[in-house]
């Protein structure tokens, strides 16, 4: 690519923004655009075999700024292979790995992934914080959501929730809430142009404003969000000083209880990547909690209707006893973190809780919810059908029954095409499939069969 290529707006504004320094950075337009991809912590402890293997497998070579990210070639496919259908891996450029690592989550906090789609920087968080704490990821594009609580699922996420609100809305439900928020903005994606013949059409000087107003807009919510000594990443895949230090600026002066830690740009022209900005800024102690007449929040408090609440707490205990009833045969070693079990129609699942936040009606009531927590089961009628989302949470050791399938045969092929496998005839029952350790999702045993229960819309086409 060349800079007649680009839009003249866009190179008049980097050549002012670098100066001397633009000849390299057109100069990287003209290199091969990068691939990365970041390995899972919630899967390789139990599967360090199945990490080298995949090291050799792909070739990869560690990027500098995470040090569960790599490089692959252009060449290779990582996406078909079936450690990423156990969700071994999150295919990510590997500038955007950068954000995070920033962000430095610690397992047991209450942390909020602002604009979360498709998934990279929550699954990010998720592998940091390995099942401790409560992870709240929000999407407000509803299709975009669908596919960020895909891969919650397929990471084997247990402590997340997966949400489709906008920002006001959030906020007016958790005021000072998160200890941690990450905002990967939308933005101009500069940074894309690489890759993205899209992102080039789309630019121009108008849509850098835009941007950069609709930034300002959803920062205000995430600082209301923010708990007192709470740490805010804010970040864009984009190159221009409006959408990145002009805004930061602004955040600054517009909120005295802020201070800014941290900036760092990932140019490609230097780094190995597409390009990144990320800042980080953190809440006074002793800041004041927001005083807000539209806000509700997400906190334990008495309310009316005390006996419709029992009524559907006494559902969801009953549901959660049929569901342990199964456990106690099919699994062991299973436990869940702080939560409670949610009933919805016919669909169990483990809301996950915290100190910061433990789910009211009111706080759920009008909120967009599309994963409550862990799907744990489908019941009907006295039977319990376990969910694909906790087999991609469970170990082999954790279960009754598993049956393990080489990455590179036939057969794990034939599994995630939905075909029936042959086990021994001494199987029966809901068996967990694996490969080299990995789960892959269940089947059902029964006369020397194995019956496919790999989710349809997630199978590869015959």
């Amino acid at each position: 690519m060349v800079k007649h290529q680009l839009p003249v707006g866009f190179v008049t504004s980097m050549n002012d923004l670098l100066g001397d320094e633009s000849y390299d950075f057109w100069d990287s337009y003209d290199d091969p655009r990068t691939h990365g991809l970041r390995l899972n912590r919630l899967k390789t402890m139990e599967a360090p075999e199945s990490v080298q293997r995949l090291i050799e497998h792909f070739q990869l070579s560690p990027v500098s700024w995470c040090d569960t990210g790599y490089y692959y070639d252009e060449d290779k496919r990582p996406g078909k292979h079936p450690y990423h259908a156990a969700g071994l891996y999150y295919i990510q450029e590997p500038s955007a790995m950068s954000a995070v690592e920033w962000l430095d989550p610690r397992p047991g906090e209450t942390i909020l992934d602002l604009a979360a789609a498709p998934g990279g920087k929550t699954s990010h968080i998720a592998s940091k914080i390995l099942g401790k704490g409560l992870l709240v990821a929000n999407e407000i594009h509803p299709e975009r959501a669908r596919i960020l609580a895909e891969n919650v699922e397929r990471m084997g996420i247990t402590n997340a929730i997966v949400t489709s609100s906008t920002p006001d809305d959030l906020a007016r439900r958790f005021p000072a809430c998160f200890d941690r928020i990450m905002l990967d903005a939308p933005c101009s994606g500069e940074g894309m142009f690489r890759k993205d013949g899209g992102a080039i059409a789309e630019w121009s000087p108008a849509h850098v404003e835009l941007c950069a107003a609709r930034q300002w807009d959803i920062v205000q919510e995430a600082v209301t969000m923010l708990k007192p000594g709470g740490t805010l990443a804010y970040s864009t895949c984009t190159f221009n000083r409006a959408e990145n230090e002009e805004l930061i600026e602004r955040i600054l002066a517009h909120y005295p209880e802020l201070s800014l830690h941290e900036t760092t740009r990932l140019w490609p022209h230097i780094e190995r990547g597409e390009g990144h900005f990320v800042a980080i800024l953190k809440k006074q102690e002793d800041a004041s909690a927001p005083i807000d007449s539209r806000i509700e929040p997400a906190v334990s408090q008495p309310s009316a209707g005390k006996a419709g609440r029992n009524s559907k707490q006494s559902v969801d205990r009953s549901a959660m006893a049929e569901f342990q009833e199964w456990v106690s045969q099919d699994l062991s070693d299973f436990e869940l973190g702080p939560g409670s079990p949610r009933l919805f129609g016919e669909e169990l699942y483990w809301l996950p809780s915290s100190d910061q936040i433990s789910w009211t009606d009111q706080a759920l009531k009008g909120l967009k919810i599309l994963r409550a927590g862990l799907h744990l089961a489908h019941l009907k009628k006295n039977r319990v059908e376990p969910a694909h989302a906790l087999a991609m949470a469970l170990h082999p050791n954790q279960t009754a029954r598993s049956w393990d399938v080489d990455s590179d045969s036939q057969e794990v092929l034939a599994y995630l095409r939905g075909e029936v496998l042959s086990v021994p005839a001494d199987y029966r029952g809901w068996t967990l499939v694996t490969t080299d350790g990995l789960p892959l999702g269940w089947g059902k045993a029964s006369n020397g069969q194995l019956k496919n229960h790999f989710p349809k819309g997630l199978r590869n086409p015959k």
